[in-house]
């Protein structure tokens, strides 16, 4: 950990009591701030309150009140989750206040090699390999930490000037994140997401580009070269462009040809060879193994990681094999790409769980994939009745069941020896689960209670 002074008697509210909001309250104690803690919610268990409270953090729970704007704090650190316009908020860009996230104060106390990764899709588990390629061949810690669930500030007391850091970056985190300097920072993608958030598309972008924004020429910008959009982005980085390409051929990065993967011209592995299914998983095997060589990771290491990681949990989670019949958990599917995506993976028939919370649409985007991929599906949640006209739609088979538990032992029943069955939901778990963890550990315990077996 870094040895800093610039909190030093200065007046700090910490906004969210998410895991990074509490450990950067304890942590701006220990930098000799005068910190208040706020979250709107009343927290259910009064153990957090207590033990902020013990540490000198004055606590208020309930609300935002906009009377905090003028208590003359000189640093709010936000929940990344907390829009720009929320009242209290909004009060504080208004008056000038610097607003950050508890990214910006884990980049400010650490001392060793960061590697950051950001995009719309594939992030944790681009982070995750990277890691654990690094990892292979150091001599040193290399740990991970930021969006994948992980506080940034928490790992980065632990670690010493010759350790490393694979952070995943949210566009929300990166936005108040100004000084922050990866050394390899890594685009995966970049979509249309969280525009309710951002507002505009070019907002997004420009939240993301906060990666790369204190990089220069001696620093390295990964990004995905498949899209001329993203190659064009790429130009707004001072960095030096190492590009991944799934689709086009690239000596300055790591490549797809014949189904080999290269690094700068020499091969790495066979495609075939990678545990993990599904082309966005090729995509985010090139991104891991440039910032993995870029690191100085032999191939050894690389495939030693890349033949063995199963895939991070709910992210399209190889579960088990029962009875040669192949369960997936890729309950992070909360939209209808994802499941496109998923289903694009498999080269046997899968029987198919989904449906979630009603957003409004519907799933005719899902038809072409349905027929090619899917046999049977069962349907649940508010939107079952708009998936199964999907379903309908593309001629396969559909049941209706209660919820993603009870949809198992349909699924079982209308399966055969070679099959795939996959919960990929393509919408939110919120109208029968508080998140698609839970939704999908449900689901893996419903296998597990069918099959009397274990998740591997």
């Amino acid at each position: 950990m870094k040895k800093i002074d610039e909190y030093q008697g200065k007046k700090v509210l910490v906004m969210g009591f998410g895991i990074s909001g509490i450990n950067a309250a304890h942590l701006l104690v220990k930098l000799g701030a005068n910190v208040t803690a706020n979250d709107k919610a009343t927290p259910k268990n009064n153990d957090i309150v207590d033990d902020l409270e013990a540490d000198g953090i004055k606590v208020i729970t309930g609300d935002n009140p906009i009377s905090l704007a003028n208590e003359g704090f000189d640093v709010v650190v936000k929940n990344p989750g907390i829009p720009y316009d929320n009242p209290l908020v909004a009060a504080f860009v208004k008056q000038g206040t610097p607003i950050i996230t508890e990214a910006e104060l884990g980049w400010q106390i650490f001392d060793g090699h960061l590697v950051s990764v950001t995009g719309s899709n594939g992030k944790t588990t681009t982070t995750t390999l990277t890691q654990l390629m690094i990892a292979e061949n150091a001599k040193h810690q290399v740990k991970y930490a930021g969006n994948i669930g992980i506080s940034f500030s928490k790992i980065a007391e632990d670690l010493g000037p010759d350790d490393t850091l694979v952070t995943e970056l949210s566009s929300f985190q990166l936005l108040g994140a100004p000084t922050i300097h990866p050394h390899i920072a890594i685009i995966t993608n970049i979509f249309s997401n969280h525009l309710d958030y951002h507002k505009t598309r070019e907002n997004y972008i420009n939240a993301k580009l906060n990666i790369t924004r204190n990089q220069t020429k001696d620093d390295f910008l990964v990004i995905n070269w498949d899209r001329d959009e993203w190659q064009k982005i790429a130009q707004r980085s001072q960095a030096t462009i190492v590009p991944f390409s799934r689709l086009n051929k690239s000596h300055e990065g790591s490549y797809v040809e014949d189904g080999m993967i290269y690094w700068r011209g020499q091969e790495v592995m066979s495609t075939k060879d990678i545990r993990l299914i599904g082309p966005q998983n090729v995509e985010n095997a090139l991104a891991a193994i440039a910032a993995a060589k870029l690191s100085g990771v032999t191939n050894d290491a690389i495939k030693k990681v890349l033949t063995t990681f199963s895939g991070v949990r709910h992210r399209l989670q190889y579960v088990m094999e029962y009875q040669e019949r192949l369960f997936y958990n890729d309950s992070k599917s909360t939209d209808i790409e994802a499941t496109e995506v998923a289903l694009q993976g498999f080269d046997r028939p899968v029987i198919l769980l989904a449906g979630g919370l009603d957003r409004g649409y519907t799933f005719e985007r899902l038809v072409p994939y349905f027929k090619k991929h899917v046999k049977a599906m069962i349907v649940f949640g508010e939107c079952k009745d708009k998936m199964k006209d999907a379903g309908n739609q593309a001629g396969v088979p559909v049941i209706e069941s209660e919820n993603a538990i009870t949809a198992v032992p349909e699924a079982w029943k209308l399966s055969e020896p070679g099959d795939v069955i996959l919960l990929s939901p393509a919408n939110a778990s919120w109208d029968q689960f508080p998140s698609f963890e839970v939704r999908g550990d449900k689901f893996i315990e419903a296998v597990e209670e069918l099959t009397g077996k274990k998740e591997q």
